[in-house]
């Protein structure tokens, strides 16, 4: 798609970088990003993405506004309580950017659903907050060859990473979700409802989330593919680690050699 002369002044700042310019922009204008989940980090991944303009987003979350939500969930306003947080979220980026298409789906996520989702989609940022629904959207992603950025918070720790099994220019594939948490191991599930969260972790790690996403999406830099980035943000400390992909995983294990 082309550029027209109204996009090409919003988009000025990102056209004037190198590494994205003007081809970068038309393909992130041209972009179909697919968000699970519109609280703590879906707030800030959907708002910069459709700041940046990113041409069809989809949000899917079945959850309402509440009280609670807004020490941390900054698309939404004490004026939306009780709003579905995709329909609040919706209307946020609608007065940043209106002319990019938003997509809601007002739904619990089942395996079903994101596989329709993920079809249709060039990037799946995950910020939901559960490992059933966290498996579901990778086995989608696998299955369908579209990169998954994934991301969590909790208390005062945050990581970010990108899962991208399509085969690379050697032939090479990264590692699952599944690699990393197997599917079958026994896993606690936190909730910031009952450990807590420092309200501007969430917003770092959806805003890696989103910065992650329009890398993938205008084709350019380098992401956190085959990388775990873990923050602590009490300390204010950063470390990245080496990702392996597992070649017995139950869920990338199968893929052949490009």
């Amino acid at each position: 798609m082309s550029l027209d002369d109204d996009q090409l002044l919003r988009y000025s700042r990102h056209i004037l970088l190198d590494e994205i310019g003007i081809e970068g922009q038309e393909k992130i204008c041209a972009g179909r990003a697919l968000i699970l989940g519109a609280g703590g980090l879906g707030s800030p991944a959907a708002l910069y993405l459709a700041s940046a303009g990113v041409g069809s987003i989809t949000l899917v979350d079945d959850d309402t506004v509440d009280l609670t939500n807004l020490q941390r969930q900054i698309a939404h306003t004490e004026a939306r309580l009780g709003q579905l947080k995709v329909e609040s979220a919706r209307e946020a980026m609608r007065q940043i950017n209106p002319h990019i298409d938003v997509h809601v789906v007002p739904r619990r996520a089942d395996a079903e659903l994101l596989d329709a989702l993920v079809a249709s989609a060039d990037v799946a940022l995950d910020c939901s907050d559960n490992f059933a629904t966290r498996h579901a959207l990778n086995r989608a992603c696998v299955l369908h060859g579209v990169p998954l950025v994934s991301g969590a918070a909790i208390r005062f720790a945050g990581q970010v990473s990108v899962f991208d099994t399509r085969a690379d220019a050697a032939g090479q594939r990264g590692p699952c979700y599944a690699c990393l948490f197997p599917p079958d191991a026994p896993v606690e599930e936190v909730r910031c409802a009952t450990m807590g969260v420092l309200a501007p972790l969430v917003g770092l790690v959806g805003s890696l989330q989103a910065a992650e996403a329009l890398k993938i999406l205008s084709q350019t830099g380098k992401t956190l593919g085959g990388k775990l980035l873990l923050i602590d943000a009490l300390d204010t400390d950063f470390q990245t680690i080496n990702l392996l992909r597992n070649p017995h995983c139950p869920v990338c294990g199968h893929l052949p050699p490009a």
